[in-house]
């Protein structure tokens, strides 16, 4: 089996037409969707960047690795120690060495290791490319990578290939020549003109006020992002520019089908769409930004397109990034570690079966120190450390009639927030007590200063 997992920064699903976005985003993944099984329900265990692909390669959440934050000791993966043999874990336990150990050649095409020196991330992969543009990369830059090495290693009959396209992180810096291809499409429905007004309120790191003087002071270099929010219709330079960001993506990766077409290989190799985390857009009166446990930065695309599996299909069910790991591990034909925190759900790719976790806790230590339980309809946010966004203690949303997190009911609906308490502990009983140390690193993060984003933003306010 010839396996490529698209890894597409910052990827909102329902900004994908094939999830009911209304734009004209995604064609070419849309075109993947209808011969996929696609997860609606989907997210990351720990974010954003270098805690979610951290827990997802390694096949652990990151109170198991040590990896929570983007600095200090919770960047770093907890070491092996004087127990550590010849070879560390992670010779063994990545996800790439599992998919070596059955056969496979792999490779990553991604500057990911680079940019957060997270050289962990490399564990077990036997081709590295990386092209040096440190995450700062368009996809014109990475799809002729891509293209030889599909090129070159086409008559192997087992590889996994991780690439990792960036456009849709911010800022979103598709070429101008590319146009506005969606400058006559109306906003979202649910961003009004009152929930704009609403959001011009809001004080603190990540508000549109924040996200002004960054224009000027971080920004000024992209076109398309370096422009104030000061009107509702000012909202089309973040909205319009990251559904352009999509599409720009989206045509590269139709090119990259097209050569899988032409390799005459396309309808035996295995395409996956996924994200390290999404992007808020408004949730929480936060945008461009993925730096909460919530909706926005949490809930990700997965599409398995799979040689043979079902096709048109799409499962509600909850499951983490991380359980994605023991899947390809199942359906490679090789045994999982013992130490791996996922739960495969292979049944529901070669049966359409439901396997499904009954809640999820997401955890984020960059901007924020909070962690989250979504179960039901329900999404629980507990803030240890809000990160200068004025968040309170608990937040409660009911996603079934508010997705975009707009009202808080955790005063109205006690009851809930008690039931998330408890299932929130009991998630933390059973990480520590299979823990190699005691050590939760949410509160490494917390003594050395609160996370790392939310102290750099008091340092560039103070300057």
């Amino acid at each position: 089996m010839r396996i490529i997992y698209l890894d597409l920064d910052s990827l909102r699903p329902d900004h994908l037409g094939c999830y009911g976005y209304q734009r004209n985003t995604s064609p070419n993944i849309d075109r993947i969707a209808e011969e996929s099984t696609m997860f609606t329900n989907y997210y990351c265990s720990d974010a954003p960047c270098l805690p979610s692909r951290s827990a997802f390669m390694s096949g652990r959440f990151g109170i198991h690795t040590g990896v929570v934050g983007h600095g200090g000791t919770a960047a770093d993966m907890r070491r092996e120690g004087a127990e550590r043999g010849f070879a560390d874990r992670l010779k063994s336990e990545s996800l790439p060495s599992v998919m070596r150990q059955a056969g496979y050649k792999t490779a990553t095409i991604s500057t990911f290791a680079d940019r957060h020196s997270a050289w962990t991330f490399n564990a077990g992969f036997n081709e590295v490319h990386n092209i040096g543009e440190n995450g700062g990369e368009s996809a014109h830059q990475v799809l002729p990578v891509a293209l030889k090495w599909l090129d070159d290693n086409s008559s192997l009959d087992h590889w996994f290939l991780h690439l990792n396209f960036w456009d849709s992180h911010t800022p979103y810096r598709v070429p101008e020549s590319y146009g506005h291809p969606f400058q006559d499409d109306p906003l979202p429905e649910w961003l009004t003109e009152e929930v704009f007004q609403s959001h011009l309120k809001k004080e603190g790191q990540h508000s549109i006020e924040d996200m002004n003087a960054l224009a000027k002071s971080h920004y000024q270099q992209w076109s398309r992002h370096d422009k104030p929010v000061k009107t509702y219709q000012d909202l089309r330079h973040i909205i319009d520019n990251y559904d352009c960001a999509i599409r720009y993506m989206d045509d590269h990766i139709g090119q990259m089908l097209l050569q899988l077409e032409r390799l005459g290989i396309l309808d035996d190799t295995a395409i996956l769409v996924s994200s390290d985390h999404g992007e808020n857009l408004g949730e929480l009166g936060i945008y461009s930004e993925h730096g909460t446990a919530d909706q926005g930065t949490c809930r990700i695309p997965m599409i398995i397109r799979w040689p043979g599996g079902v096709k048109g299909k799409e499962n509600d069910r909850l499951h983490y990034h991380l359980d994605l790991a023991p899947t390809l591990a199942e359906m490679v034909g090789i045994a999982a570690p013992d130490r791996w925190d996922g739960q495969s759900f292979a049944d529901s790719i070669t049966t359409g079966g439901t396997t499904g976790r009954e809640f999820l806790v997401l955890s984020q230590c960059a901007h924020v120190c909070q962690r989250s339980v979504r179960y039901k309809d329900w999404l629980y946010i507990r803030s240890y450390h809000d990160g200068h966004h004025g968040f309170t203690k608990e937040m409660l949303f009911d996603l079934q009639i508010d997705p975009y997190e707009q009202h808080n009911l955790a005063e109205e609906r006690r009851d809930i927030c008690k039931e998330a308490v408890y299932l929130l502990n009991e998630w933390h009983d059973e990480m520590m007590a299979t823990m190699d140390c005691d050590i939760d690193p949410l509160w490494t993060v917390m003594k050395e200063g609160g996370p790392i984003h939310a102290q750099e933003y008091l340092k560039w306010k103070n300057m």
